[in-house]
């Protein structure tokens, strides 16, 4: 026997559905990055930027939190741990991404826009002194050594074989 044939949902009996906790997907923002919902805690945080996979191990082993809780399921006051953990995170020197800082003299870790701050005003300083650094980024070549013969380029700057205008010789 042949199987009835359902007929297509129009717009409108779309739109009457009540939304399912499936289909929706919520958006947690914690240091101004938005985490979706779905992740878990470990994974999450590895969302934001200067926060990598032992930050974020070690945020959840200072805070209590359990590796596998998911975002969404965060109360106010864990996301403002968090961020208060992020902000000034009581690790070991060796996991910080700022050591030794030139200005300072102290080790931190930096988070979000800040982090591209301070990286972007320390290539403004290897630029400024000329160092060997400095010129490679002037440059736009790679900068740790690697080798320029191939796997260097960075998009937006094509590099190929450039083919000669044929023109009718008259």
């Amino acid at each position: 026997m042949a199987s009835p044939v359902k007929p297509k949902e129009t717009k409108e009996e779309k739109e009457k559905k009540p939304i399912k906790e499936e289909e929706y997907e919520s958006l947690v923002r914690i240091a101004s990055y938005d985490i979706p919902g779905t992740k878990n805690i470990y994974t999450g945080l590895t969302r934001i930027k200067g926060v990598g996979w032992a930050i974020s191990n070690a945020a959840c082993l200072a805070l209590n939190l359990p590796k596998n809780k998911k975002i969404s399921e965060l109360s106010k006051d864990e996301i403002n741990k968090i961020e208060e953990f992020l902000k000034d995170p009581q690790i070991q020197d060796f996991l910080k991404n700022r050591c030794s800082d030139l200005k300072t003299g102290k080790t931190s870790h930096e988070i979000g826009s800040s982090l591209d701050i301070k990286k972007d005003f320390d290539i403004r300083r290897l630029k400024k002194i000329r160092s060997y650094k400095g010129i490679r980024h002037t440059a736009g070549l790679p900068v740790r050594g690697q080798q320029t013969r191939a796997h260097f380029r960075k998009s937006g700057k094509a590099v190929g074989v450039i083919k000669k205008k044929v023109g009718k010789k008259a």
